[in-house]
């Protein structure tokens, strides 16, 4: 992997236009509700697996995970998949799309709901989320999983949670090994949430330039050893995939184990799609990171 952002150009020399064209996904694509409802279309099915709906983490109302144990199972491991939708869209029940391809592979999945922006601050939304791996973790054997080996994944908004339940300091409030999440899978991410602040995102995350820094994992990496994927989509703005590269680099300075894919073909909104479809590079290397150390 190249040292990230070598020759990107600084996002604060951009026109206040084009700070907005960078960090909006949706300018992208010319069909972004069929795209965002594909998600609700292709998660609907899986509740024909066997699973667990509606499981309240935590006191908020937003509070639910949806979760599918693999049948017969006493050892699955797990991965947890937090939804993007720029913190204010989308729930659990648009992100169950990969149950049947991951459970038939042996591997457990849960889809993490929270309370969305701005009825949330974002300091709580990150807070919710880790509520959802404290349940998890302390639940998870009575559903047959294998709490050693978690797996976050994460989209866009949700690969920026991920990220801030990768970094280290908070699991000792909830009673949790520093290590109890051992990779991660990140896709189309926001890793320094100081553009974001600047820009359109801002109108309902009510950030201060304070806040943006507690809150970028730029600033609180991953402890060393922590397993990383972190893809893009070819059609990803470069500023997304900036963000991406120098999280990545950051992160191998750190001495954690990173991957970084750009997914060909792609876009920021169907690349996660391809976790449906067993032969994907993005599935497969979802699966690596899932298999045993």
């Amino acid at each position: 992997m190249s040292e990230a952002g070598a020759g990107a150009q600084d996002w604060r020399r951009f026109s206040p236009a084009e700070l907005a064209r960078q960090y909006s996904p949706r300018g992208t694509v010319n069909n972004l509700d069929a795209l965002l409802q594909d998600y609700r279309t292709q998660s609907m099915p899986m509740y024909d697996l066997p699973h667990l709906r509606d499981v309240r983490y935590g006191p908020q109302a937003d509070e639910l995970l949806d979760l599918f144990p693999v049948p017969g199972r006493t050892d699955a491991p797990l991965f947890v998949f937090i939804h993007g939708g720029y913190w204010r869209a989308l729930g659990k029940q648009d992100s169950v799309f990969m149950a049947r391809n991951f459970t038939a592979h042996g591997v457990a999945v849960a889809a993490v709901n929270y309370q969305l922006a701005p009825a949330a601050r974002l300091s709580e939304i990150v807070a919710q989320c880790r509520r959802s791996l404290a349940w998890l973790y302390m639940h998870g054997p009575a559903h047959g999983i294998d709490v050693r080996r978690i797996v976050l994944g994460g989209s866009s908004a949700g690969a920026h949670l991920a990220a801030m339940l990768l970094a280290p300091g908070w699991q000792v409030a909830f009673g949790l090994p520093p290590d109890v999440v051992k990779a991660g899978v990140l896709v189309s991410g926001l890793y320094d949430l100081a553009p974001v602040q600047q820009t359109t995102p801002n109108d309902w995350l009510a950030l201060d330039s304070a806040e943006a820094a507690v809150l970028s994992p730029q600033t609180c990496l991953p402890d060393a050893g922590a397993r990383l994927c972190i893809a893009t989509a070819e059609k990803d703005t470069d500023e997304f995939k900036r963000q991406s590269l120098d999280y990545a680099a950051a992160c191998t300075r750190q001495g954690c184990a990173v991957q970084y894919e750009q997914i060909a073909g792609r876009n920021h909104f169907d690349v996660i799609m391809d976790w449906m479809n067993p032969q994907a590079l993005l599935t497969q290397s979802t699966w690596r990171l899932l298999a045993p150390a």
